[in-house]
């Protein structure tokens, strides 16, 4: 006896039953339906070995030193750190002549209002966010856990 599920049957509710995640009441209409519907009792049966193999798979830990984001050797570090120092340069660079130069422009006023407008909002949100995640960093209890 094949037949198509009864429309008023959330199919959804077969994975939360395979999970054991249902409220009795939906694990009932799910136990109910599976009585009647074999499309749906073979859906299960392929949902619980998709389970049990994703469960009983072993995944290999990777070890301590590939969990780490640091720079592994001293000239490894100085070269990040050389490399940041000149991307500040240059952005403080860049920033300053794009100043001169939007200072110098002929535009109107309005014109000259809006990019301000833009480009402080983009800079008051970077700083939200940077002030939230210095605090947030003060009561990290996980900050100092590797791995």
């Amino acid at each position: 006896m094949n037949q198509v599920c009864r429309p008023d049957f959330d199919e959804t509710l077969l994975s939360g039953y395979v999970d054991g995640e249902l409220t009795q009441a939906d694990n009932q209409r799910v136990r109910l339906h599976l009585e009647e519907c074999q499309q749906c009792r073979s859906l299960v049966d392929d949902l619980q070995q998709i389970r049990e193999a994703a469960m009983t798979t072993p995944f290999p830990v990777p070890a301590d030193e590939e969990w780490q984001e640091k720079p592994r050797t001293g000239g490894s570090l100085w070269t990040r750190r050389l490399g940041w120092i000149l991307i500040v340069v240059w952005m403080a660079g860049a920033g300053w002549l794009a100043i001169q130069a939007f200072a110098e422009d002929s535009s109107a006023w309005y014109e000259k209002a809006l990019v301000v407008a833009l480009v402080g909002g983009a800079i008051l949100l970077f700083i939200s966010v940077l002030l939230d995640r210095l605090r947030a960093l003060k009561t990290d209890r996980y900050r100092r856990i590797e791995k």
